[in-house]
């Protein structure tokens, strides 16, 4: 199974970035937005995943998770990658606050145990709200987007991850939680 372990958004988070999004779609522009249902703050994208690995995964994300507290998690910023001369995807980010990157990083050390790469790159944590296909629209988007860099989206407490399984649909890819750890 193609899988990733992530933290599951709020409804109330979801719905602020949704208004977000309703806002840089009027601009029209040829992008493919993320759905409600693919909005969430990935922490480790696994790839393909044999079962007989996704059996240890459950219990390695409770080992992560056992000792931690809940903590906020606050929308902070926007943005293009590569940058926002050339975007390619449109994102909304997360503040780096110490218990997330703490979080991640640790999950990362764990996995690594289990044959998982590491991350080459720093984490930088966000969702991706949509990818541009072509240049149609998208000075006005990369305007608007700017708009919210600085302002307050929203937050949540954090209470568990979980491990996702994604399932490849003609109509975009379809989310199902496999295993959850709460944070205790």
């Amino acid at each position: 199974m193609r899988a990733f372990i992530a933290i599951d958004l709020d409804p109330g988070l979801k719905e602020a970035i949704q208004a977000l999004v309703r806002s840089l779609r009027s601009e029209r522009a040829d992008i493919r937005w993320v759905r409600p249902a693919g909005m969430h703050l990935t922490l480790k994208f696994l790839g393909p995943v044999e079962k007989d690995r996704v059996a240890r995964i459950g219990p390695l994300m409770s080992e992560v998770a056992r000792g931690r507290r809940p903590f906020a998690l606050r929308l902070a910023g926007t943005g293009a990658f590569p940058d926002e001369r050339r975007p390619r995807v449109l994102w909304v980010g997360f503040a780096a606050e110490p218990e997330l990157m703490d979080l991640q990083a640790d999950l990362d050390r764990a996995l690594a145990g289990e044959g998982f790469k590491p991350d080459d790159r720093a984490f930088m944590p966000h969702l991706t709200l949509g990818r541009v296909k072509g240049p149609k629209g998208i000075a006005g988007v990369v305007a608007e987007l700017g708009r919210h860099r600085d302002r307050p989206l929203g937050d949540m407490t954090v209470r568990s991850m979980a491990l996702f399984e994604s399932i490849l649909r003609p109509e975009g890819a379809e989310y199902r939680i496999v295993n959850e750890a709460r944070l205790t």
